[in-house]
């Protein structure tokens, strides 16, 4: 018997690490939703409010961030993304594992606000193969890829912030240590303090 509540799960990574893979397997699974961005960009051709992202006006959005209605935000080429706050909570309530596929910078914003969220970093077995992956992608040019790779470096260096990290070598392998993670945060005491009273209460009874 758990609390019944979910839990905000954050991946990141250097770009050709397959977090969008891992992401998407993810989704596949019972129990685990991924979180939906506000924004101030116009919608592209299919996409559709409350299922791609919130589309929001450039006013909407900024009382959105005086009224502390993101748990973390940016601008972006002339357009705000943000993550809402409410969306994620009433996730998290109903015992959903809501993920966050954000850049470091995001995901520790997101941490200072909200403590009890689970860092994950997918990372590539070696620089090597990174490098492999993102030349396979065959949509940059050589300096792009070199740029990425500096980059990665960059993200590399901060792991020591983030709870855990899992090597992507295989992508069912991942999506397996990142279930484990999961269930082994949702069985940690601090998140079930609900039980004491409730044993207590039995005791009580006997």
């Amino acid at each position: 018997m758990t609390n019944g509540k979910g839990i905000l799960l954050i991946i990141s990574g250097p770009s050709g690490a397959g977090k969008g893979t891992v992401v998407s397997k993810l989704k596949e699974k019972s129990g685990y939703s991924l979180s939906i961005s506000a924004t101030t960009r116009k919608p592209r051709q299919n996409e559709i409010d409350g299922v791609h992202y919130f589309f929001k006006s450039k006013e909407e959005f900024e009382k959105m961030i005086e009224d502390k209605k993101l748990l973390e935000y940016a601008d972006f080429c002339g357009n705000y993304y943000g993550t809402p706050t409410d969306f994620v909570n009433k996730r998290i309530e109903n015992n959903k594992t809501v993920i966050l596929e954000i850049e470091i910078q995001g995901a520790l914003q997101v941490k200072s606000i909200y403590p009890e969220a689970v860092l994950i970093f997918l990372t590539p077995p070696s620089m090597d193969e990174l490098e492999k992956r993102l030349v396979g992608r065959a949509t940059e040019t050589p300096e792009k890829i070199e740029l990425r790779l500096k980059r990665a470096v960059e993200e590399i260096d901060n792991i020591d912030k983030y709870d855990y990290i899992v090597i992507n070598d295989s992508v069912e392998r991942a999506v397996v240590d990142i279930e484990h993670i999961v269930n082994a945060e949702k069985m940690k005491a601090k998140r079930n303090l609900n039980l004491k009273e409730i044993l207590i209460d039995y005791s009580k009874s006997i």
